[in-house]
């Protein structure tokens, strides 16, 4: 088996403060988490970079840069999945359509020393925020 690719975006506005979504579902429901998910097919890292934000924020990234990467196992459908979770750093001018969408409960900004890794509850996430702090 080979790891498949996730996406993960680290979005801040004006005030530094970044953007945490609550998650909606399982796994890890109504914990932290940050915008991202699987890369689909026939896809490059950055295409689902801003597909996935778009779909679960309602934002349209205009930059984007990468971080680092973290392996992790997802529980998807029963099934445990090792995937490679692709860190960007990513920047949106604007934000008035910032709205909580498709397996995202609730979308906050958060600033960083008001950040703590175990609120969230996917592991290579907690890594992720502990590696940004």
């Amino acid at each position: 088996f080979n790891s498949s690719a996730a996406v993960v975006a680290l979005i801040e506005n004006e005030k530094g403060e970044i953007l945490v979504a609550t998650r909606a579902k399982e796994p890890a429901k109504d914990t932290f988490d940050l915008p991202g998910g699987f890369v689909d097919m026939h896809e490059n890292a950055e295409e689902a970079l801003r597909r996935e934000v778009n779909e679960e924020t309602g934002l349209f990234i205009n930059s984007i840069q990468y971080l680092f990467s973290i392996p992790n196992i997802y529980v998807y459908s029963g099934f445990e999945v090792h995937t490679l979770d692709l860190f960007f750093q990513c920047k949106a001018d604007d934000f008035s359509r910032l709205e909580a969408k498709d397996d995202v409960a609730k979308l906050t900004f958060i600033a960083r020393e008001r950040l703590n890794p175990a609120d969230f509850g996917l592991i290579s996430i907690r890594k992720g925020i502990e590696k940004i702090l």
